[in-house]
């Protein structure tokens, strides 16, 4: 069976695990903490980066200092992943779905003045596949309305918006470091910002509500509760083995994106023949290989794709559920304006297998099941 997805390995992840142990301090911001933080600093020219257990708490940091307040609305696509909603549903605030764009999947940018309220406090960009939403767009909008923005750019780490990093544009920036992910730590994120005045805060919130890092920094002689705040440091453990992926960036972009141009090129004639729809990346933006997909004709034939993959011995995948159509969905949220391409593109998408390790003998031997599918 071909896998839909292994984690990355690259082969210095366990010297750095082991270096890590051998430094004696396991827990968090410790050497490799710093030195992924700083490597994204540099690589992606950001003021802070906050390593974090999972993208889901970068968000949710995100929701907190953005002052997210019960009763407050704030505006996503409902074709993500819970999370994205989650950070914001602790914090009391009331979702609020648009329709998503039928070419790069990502929330429509023109449906979201509609959907402002008097109660409107934070806009949601989620970069779809490492696609960057129309961050122009989002941003005026933001700065017409006086509304914050937080991206979702679990996706998109190491991809670009007219040359700035994805996660780097808006208030906030997460990434995910999942296993799932171009870059693993097995679990873990960051959160990323430009703005000085959010660092104090970030940093009380994420040591658990104390100034630790300030006592670790020598700035006070013993470190207190001050605020707020968890645990949402990751182990060194995982860092150190983030860093060896990192250094590794340009390696592991090298073979995902030759795994997409063979799917791309090597399918392009079923797109022609009007059998599937490919995917469509701005000329603006610098994608990141994240994922491949196709769109087929209808929920049927998707479903009937992916049962046809499996007994060729290949793992495919659909994707989100779309939030607006869950319980908690129905519960928290509601769907502003018409769902005319959400739910319809949710049902038609299917993912290919795309990881480092994918060896490009199994890459054609997918390409080949797909173009012998018989029921396009």
């Amino acid at each position: 069976m071909i896998d839909f997805n292994k984690p990355a390995f690259v082969g210095r992840e366990l010297d750095y695990v082991k270096k890590a142990i051998d430094n004696g301090k396991l827990c968090g911001d410790g050497e490799y903490t710093r030195r992924c933080s700083l490597w994204m600093q540099q690589h992606f020219d950001v003021n802070h980066v906050l390593l974090t257990t999972s993208c889901t708490h970068a968000l949710e940091m995100a929701a907190y200092l953005s002052d997210i307040q019960p009763g407050e609305e704030v505006i996503m696509p409902s074709y993500t992943f819970v999370s994205t909603a989650d950070a914001f549903v602790l914090r009391g605030a009331k979702i609020v779905f648009v329709d998503i764009r039928p070419d790069t999947l990502n929330m429509d940018e023109k449906r979201i003045e509609a959907a402002i309220t008097p109660k409107t406090r934070v806009i949601v960009p989620v970069h779809y596949a490492g696609v960057a939403c129309d961050m122009d767009g989002i941003m005026g909008i933001a700065g017409k309305y006086g509304l914050k923005v937080v991206e979702d750019a679990a996706q998109g780490v190491n991809a670009s918006y007219k040359g700035k990093a994805l996660g780097t544009i808006g208030d906030f920036g997460c990434y995910s470091f999942h296993e799932t992910k171009n870059y693993t730590m097995g679990e873990g994120g960051a959160l990323v910002f430009q703005n000085n005045d959010y660092l104090e805060r970030a940093e009380i919130l994420r040591e658990k509500g104390t100034d630790r890092s300030k006592f670790f920094r020598g700035q006070v002689d013993k470190y207190r509760w001050m605020n707020y705040g968890s645990s949402y440091l990751p182990s060194e453990l995982n860092a150190a083995y983030l860093y060896g992926q990192l250094e590794a960036s340009e390696q592991i972009m090298k073979k995902r994106m030759e795994i997409y141009e063979y799917y791309h090129k090597n399918l392009r004639h079923l797109k022609e023949e009007g059998k599937i729809e490919q995917p469509f990346v701005p000329e603006h933006c610098s994608h990141n290989a994240h994922m491949y997909y196709l769109k087929v004709r209808d929920l049927k034939t998707r479903d009937s794709l992916i049962t046809y993959l499996k007994e060729q011995g290949i793992q495919s995948v659909f994707h989100y559920v779309p939030l607006h159509s869950s319980p908690a969905g129905l519960r928290f949220g509601r769907f502003s304006g018409e769902d005319i391409y959400t739910t319809k593109e949710s049902e038609r998408l299917l993912r290919l297998p795309m990881y480092y390790n994918l060896d490009m003998e199994n890459v054609k031997r997918i390409v080949d099941a797909v173009n012998a599918f018989p029921g396009f």
